[in-house]
């Protein structure tokens, strides 16, 4: 998907929700677990509910990882249902990746030729080379791990070296990558007073934003310093969609969940234009 794409998308729904398929078998619907695979029968029915609500869809894949062979292949039947029946949702797959050269290529090659995601999360502790290689995939962007919306998130983010923080380090040295028009950034709903000084250094860029929610994220605040001129935010919520109900309705009450956050969106959305 292109960049111009996402940006019809938000466009035309008035939203820039993503919806994290965060899978618990504890959690989901106990009449779920009656069938051949829950996991992906629970994910196919939040997807028809709320669709035409949200522009993404962020599965992390230690969900699926979790339950060995069946969940991965819970996992691909997802990503295959969405590219066919939706294929305009951009589709991010949370698995956090980065190691030498070589490996981020086998790790690239996974993620988005294999199962045809449109974005996979990255961490860029080992640099340049860990990252570029997932940078050469036309039309496929890396989502690289800056401000994280977890507690102990500025205990090596937040530290200062020549001034400035590590994650402002991380912003800016990604930015004279080969291939840096492709990068995205993680930067958590949690820490909206940080937005400002991240939009000086990133303007044009797109920001994955967890922590609305269940994490306590706040959407006005993170809009307000976070939009720029193509919106340039994706903002995620997962628990406090996913799991709304957990009766037979609870697609429906996903959608109802859905719904109220893109809502709030499109009034953003209209009072900013």
């Amino acid at each position: 998907m292109t960049k111009e794409a996402l940006i019809t998308q938000i466009q035309k729904k008035n939203s820039f929700l993503c919806i994290g398929l965060d899978v618990d078998l504890e959690k989901i619907p106990q009449h779920l677990l009656e069938l051949e695979d829950p996991i992906f029968e629970f994910n196919k029915q939040i997807i028809d509910a709320t669709h035409n609500l949200a522009v993404a869809y962020k599965p992390n894949t230690a969900f699926y990882e979790a339950y060995g062979l069946q969940g991965w292949k819970s996992l691909e039947r997802t990503i295959d249902y969405l590219n066919k029946k939706y294929p305009e949702i951009f589709t991010i797959a949370d698995a956090k990746r980065g190691d030498i050269g070589n490996t981020s290529t086998r790790y690239a090659k996974a993620f988005f030729e294999k199962m045809n995601f449109d974005a996979l999360t990255v961490a860029p502790y080992m640099g340049q080379d860990s990252v570029e290689p997932f940078l050469a995939f036309t039309d496929k962007f890396t989502i690289l791990l800056a401000l994280t919306s977890n507690k102990g998130g500025l205990d090596f983010q937040g530290l200062q070296t020549d001034g400035k923080q590590v994650f402002e380090q991380v912003l800016q040295k990604s930015q004279t990558w080969k291939g840096a028009e492709q990068l995205m950034y993680v930067v958590g709903a949690t820490k909206p007073e940080y937005f400002k000084e991240i939009r000086k250094i990133i303007p044009d860029s797109f920001l994955l934003v967890p922590g609305i929610g269940a994490q306590g994220g706040d959407l006005e605040a993170v809009c307000e310093y976070g939009l720029n001129k193509d919106i340039g935010l994706l903002v995620n919520s997962s628990r406090g969609i996913i799991y709304a109900a957990n009766g037979k309705d609870f697609a429906q009450k996903a959608r109802e969940k859905a719904l109220e956050i893109q809502q709030h969106m499109k009034r953003i959305l209209a009072n900013f234009a």
